[in-house]
């Protein structure tokens, strides 16, 4: 028997429609919080070929029992749902065990649907910002479909109330040791302040500027990856950023910000300087015209 939709659910009716763009087949990624359970209430609820996939990092006390009673939530409104258990690796917690979750999510052979919101598009916008990186989500970007980034989270958390459901508080959300988490509570409150109003539309639009920019810059250009100084300093510098990007995803490292622009120096600015130290122990620098990773 399918569950019951609430009859009058405006904020449930908002997921709804945000999600109609989207066919699948899909593999949700269930956190058990108000987000992700709003996008696969959603997809029951329109009848997408979708699974949900709740990825218990390990990390909390009782961890196993909060993916359990998620994907159990998304049984009950029909959905096929299964909890996957990883390990999560040394470093900065966020990033590895954002590493982890998406691996997870991508094995499922699928595309991922993830149900970030107006406000972790702003989010991300500060965050890319003070990493000299401005940066925003796009909606379908590399196997992965964001349906939400038009709502807010009061839509996503008034829909669980609509449904009846009690979403999961990860205590990690109200850790303000957290990076993002200041942001999210202390930086975007403070900004609204200033402007005297709600800065998170503002903010998330912006986001999706850029990402839009990102978006065209990849589909006008070739983003060949190359080490070639030479070739790259033909580019316009968007260009030849991402191509570094690319190039530096191929040896698994990692630059942005203060670090990619070092590396762009060796390209565009060559002096026999030294080279550009990165974290993991990694570094590149300019041998004979190209670029190395040692």
């Amino acid at each position: 028997m399918p569950p019951f939709w609430p009859r009058r659910s405006p904020h449930f009716a908002a997921c709804r429609h945000a999600l109609r763009p989207f066919a699948g087949p899909a593999v949700i990624g269930l956190s058990g919080g108000a987000d992700s359970l709003a996008l696969a209430a959603a997809a029951a609820a329109e009848g997408k070929d979708a699974i949900a996939l709740v990825v218990d990092h390990g990390l909390q006390p009782g961890s196993f029992e909060v993916a359990q009673r998620a994907a159990a939530t998304a049984r009950g409104w029909g959905l096929q749902a299964r909890v996957v258990s990883v390990n999560v690796a040394p470093g900065n917690v966020e990033a590895q065990a954002r590493r982890a979750r998406y691996a997870a999510l991508r094995a499922a052979g699928r595309e991922v649907w993830v149900a970030h919101t107006a406000e972790d598009q702003a989010e991300t916008l500060i965050l890319g910002a003070l990493r000299g990186n401005p940066s925003g989500m796009a909606a379908r970007e590399d196997g992965i479909a964001r349906p939400f980034l038009g709502l807010r989270r009061a839509d996503t958390e008034g829909a669980c109330a609509e449904l009846g459901v009690e979403p999961w508080q990860d205590p990690m959300n109200f850790d303000t040791t957290y990076r993002r988490v200041r942001v999210r509570r202390e930086v975007i409150p403070r900004l609204g302040e200033l402007i005297g109003g709600d800065a998170v539309p503002a903010l998330a639009r912006t986001a999706g500027r850029i990402a839009q920019g990102r978006e065209l810059v990849a589909s006008i250009s070739n983003l060949a990856p190359t080490n070639d100084c030479g070739e790259l300093a033909c580019d316009p510098a968007p260009v030849r950023r991402r191509r570094l990007v690319a190039w530096l995803a191929q040896h698994d490292v990692a630059a942005q910000g203060a670090q990619l622009d070092d590396i762009d120096a060796l390209v565009t600015r060559w002096r026999g300087q030294g080279p550009v130290t990165l974290a993991g122990g990694h570094s590149v620098r300019r041998v004979g015209g190209r670029l190395v990773v040692g």
